[in-house]
Formats: structure tokens, C-alpha cells, sequence
């Protein structure tokens, strides 16, 4: 497995894959109904493709030659120094063999700049929490409306000191 920057033919792999991530994740907590309308909305192949030209940002995938198995995008806020992690998913099957570890230290090479490293989670993802806090992020606030825009979704803020 190596990571890799995503490009526009991987579009179509990567929606498939949010939408499995997401639905393995969230339909026990959403359910598969409200699970679809997020990730039609979020990530839809306009979404993804407007991500791939974003400044400052970093748009990855973690692929084998055969099949794409995880992605990361994560992007610069106004402040240089802070990092933001938008997105980082990796199919269910091919969770806890390192490939989240692979695309998060990609991440952090990618913005030499940077000295924080930010993202939301979902509390009642506990995988992503765990995951999170073993890496080295710490809990500092929460917000009602994760992601951008008013989603109405509740979120965990983390942010990892970097550098």
C-alpha cells in the first residue's frame, strides 16, 4: 500500500468509498436513510473534483495498484499554522493494518508550515476517537455543525501540536 496524491479518475472509487465508510460507521447512529443524504450532499463527484484544484490543500489516497483502500483530504485554514483534516476514511475491510497511520503522517508532511493539526469526529465514533487520541490529538472544544455550513450534526474537536 502506498499514498499517493488522488487524481480526477479516482473520483468515482473514492465516492463509493465514503459511502461504504460512512454506512459502516453512521446507520446505527443516523440510520442508512439520513446516512445517504449526507454523503450524496458532502461527497458528491463535484464536491470531490473542486477538492483536487483547492490552494493549500492535499487530497490523498492510500492505494495498492489494484484498489484504493483509504483517502485523506485536509487543507490549510486562514491561519498557516493550522491545518485543518477534512476527511479521513478507510474501507472497513481494510481498517486496523495501518493504512489510517499511512495517510495521517502523509498528511502531516504535507504542510511543513503548519504547527497544529485540527479535524471534527463524531463522539459516538469511537474507532475514529480512539484512533485519534492514540495518534497524538487532544480534545479542545465541540461544535453542533460539523463539517461546513449548518449540517446539525454535533462533533468532537481534536488537534494535534505538530512540528
Amino acid at each position: 500500500m502506498f499514498v499517493r496524491t488522488a487524481s480526477e479518475r479516482d473520483l468515482e472509487t473514492i465516492k463509493a468509498l465514503l459511502a461504504e465508510t460512512w454506512h459502516a460507521t453512521y446507520d446505527a447512529i443516523y440510520g442508512a436513510q439520513r446516512v445517504d443524504e449526507i454523503t450524496t450532499e458532502w461527497h458528491s463527484l463535484a464536491s470531490l473534483k473542486a477538492r483536487l484544484t483547492k490552494p493549500n490543500s492535499e487530497f490523498l489516497v492510500a492505494d495498492d495498484g489494484k484498489k484504493i483502500a483509504g483517502m485523506a483530504y485536509a487543507a490549510a485554514t486562514s491561519d498557516a499554522k493550522v491545518v485543518m483534516l477534512h476527511q479521513l476514511h478507510v474501507r472497513p475491510a481494510n481498517q486496523r493494518a495501518g493504512i489510517g497511520r499511512m495517510l495521517l503522517d502523509e498528511v502531516e508532511q504535507c504542510f511543513p508550515e503548519a504547527r497544529t493539526l485540527r479535524l471534527e469526529v463524531e463522539q459516538a465514533n469511537a474507532g475514529a476517537v480512539a484512533f485519534y487520541k492514540a495518534n497524538g490529538f487532544e480534545r479542545v472544544g465541540d461544535t453542533d455543525n460539523c463539517g461546513t455550513g449548518q449540517s446539525g450534526i454535533p462533533a468532537l474537536i481534536f488537534e494535534k501540536v505538530l512540528g
